[in-house]
């Protein structure tokens, strides 16, 4: 009897300790704001900023695994609506009948917005001109060239420059002659480098970040000064120009979450709404929301370290 009394006793004892293991293994895989895996559905012409904040973020926090996935604005709305993805990064704020769709499904988007960003116009290098009005481009869009130049080149037809200059020129659909896309920035970049003429629409942090790849193809090409449609002043999409609002094609970047719980997304954009965030947008060339704070230690008299 007390032979079966022990074997049902180390049977106990083992169960007891898988469940002691299962349940600590689910602790450790449970995800916080800190730790854990998220997919990120990103504007892909605003992925270079992103990417640098997802490598100091997984650089500062070892169990945190964060993936970005790039598409076109049209898809990164679409896939946060249909609930293909929880968090994204925007250059725009959600709509009010976006809203209202989330209300329905008693969901409640987190928005923070974390930058200004701008839409660059660039052309050939053997071009001479490096000044551009506005205008010009806005009278193309709505169909009436001018002939000082041979055509638009965009990133992909349901981008965010679209979608941009479309609202701009106030039209509803694309000119069919006049309007070219691709499928990235970095190939409307290429294209525009070997090709007189043409003008680029491109999120100007391809080109403050530029690829290893796209490095040379960048010296191949002008980024041109803009006037906008009031004044005769042109205009640079420098961070002193987007900071004092005069550059005329800026606009601001925002991380949407639904997670709908604290996980890895809150965390996330916490962090690049923070301190070390910011001074990571202020140092890609693009406008952070807050500028980050400098302390000085002002001293009476210097110190001589031979001394």
């Amino acid at each position: 009897m007390l032979k079966y009394s022990r074997v049902f006793a180390l049977i106990v004892f083992v169960f007891l300790f898988a469940m002691c293991n299962q349940k600590s293994k689910n602790e450790s895989d449970k995800e916080t704001i800190l730790k854990g895996s998220i997919d990120i559905t990103v504007d892909e012409t605003v992925k270079p900023i992103v990417d640098d904040q997802v490598a100091v973020f997984e650089g500062t926090y070892y169990g945190a695994k964060i993936t970005v996935k790039p598409k076109s604005e049209a898809e990164v709305i679409n896939d946060l609506l249909n609930q293909k993805t929880e968090v994204v990064v925007t250059t725009r704020n959600l709509t009010k009948e976006e809203l209202q769709r989330f209300e329905k499904s008693k969901i409640k988007p987190r928005v923070t917005p974390f930058a200004t960003d701008a839409i660059a116009l660039i052309s050939s290098k053997n071009n001479n001109d490096t000044l551009i009005a506005l205008k010009t481009v806005l009278d193309l869009m709505q169909g009436k060239p001018d002939g000082t130049i041979k055509g638009l080149v965009f990133d992909n037809p349901n981008s965010s420059t679209v979608r941009y200059m479309k609202e701009l020129a106030k039209v509803k659909e694309i000119p069919a002659s006049g309007v070219f896309s691709f499928k990235t920035n970095e190939e409307v970049i290429k294209f525009v480098s070997e090709n007189d003429g043409m003008i680029g629409i491109v999120g100007v942090n391809w080109l403050s970040q530029p690829s290893p790849n796209m490095i040379e193809t960048i010296k191949k090409i002008n980024i041109l000064s803009v006037k906008g449609l009031k004044g005769d002043k042109y205009y640079d999409p420098s961070q002193t120009d987007i900071a004092l609002k005069e550059y005329p094609l800026a606009r601001d970047l925002f991380i949407i979450n639904c997670q709908g719980y604290s996980g890895l997304g809150m965390g996330f954009a916490s962090f690049i709404a923070g301190d070390i965030g910011q001074r990571i947008v202020l140092k890609s060339g693009l406008m952070p929301v807050r500028t980050p704070t400098r302390k000085l230690k002002i001293r009476n008299q210097i110190i001589n370290d031979k001394e």
